[in-house]
């Protein structure tokens, strides 16, 4: 007989934002993703900062329109890509003493990844700059390597 266990509803949209975040990320790394993978990947970043939003705070939520703004980027998809990176962006702006450094770069990086996947160099460059510097000022250095992982990762569309 298994054990039953009983979650809050906090608890429940935390596990599942973990959850959903981390399916996400399987799929991201993936190489030779199917279509139906691509569409799931989508649906689990969507459903991860759904989750997000209901228990996160604003330093989970901007984490959570990135992820679904790297989703968009690595599809190609520069659209919905920027619009999400937006939305990391203001949240880090509205929240700045909620954030750490990293939030920053990350959220230059997802600008400037959105702009390259868009066809927009001029603009892709300008937050690549800012992205690099902010990536710079990481006094963490296990967050500093993981943004330059990310920061070299990925498709920029002949931009870096």
């Amino acid at each position: 007989m298994t054990e039953e266990k009983t979650f809050t509803i906090s608890q429940a949209h935390y596990q599942f934002a973990m959850d959903f975040g981390n399916q996400t990320w399987e799929l991201l790394e993936k190489k030779n993703r199917t279509r139906l993978e691509d569409i799931r990947m989508v649906d689990f970043a969507y459903a991860s900062l759904a989750h997000w939003r209901s228990v996160g705070g604003a330093v989970r939520q901007q984490r959570g329109e990135w992820l679904v703004s790297r989703v968009h980027a690595v599809l190609g998809e520069g659209g919905s890509a920027l619009k999400h990176a937006q939305l990391c962006y203001q949240l880090l702006e509205d929240n700045k003493s909620e954030m750490d450094d990293a939030d920053t770069a990350f959220a230059y990086e997802a600008i400037a990844r959105a702009y390259a996947i868009s066809g927009d160099k001029r603009e892709s460059l300008k937050y690549l700059e800012l992205a690099k510097k902010a990536g710079e000022e990481i006094k963490n250095d296990k967050d500093r390597a993981n943004f330059i992982t990310e920061l070299n990762s990925g498709e920029w569309n002949g931009v870096k």
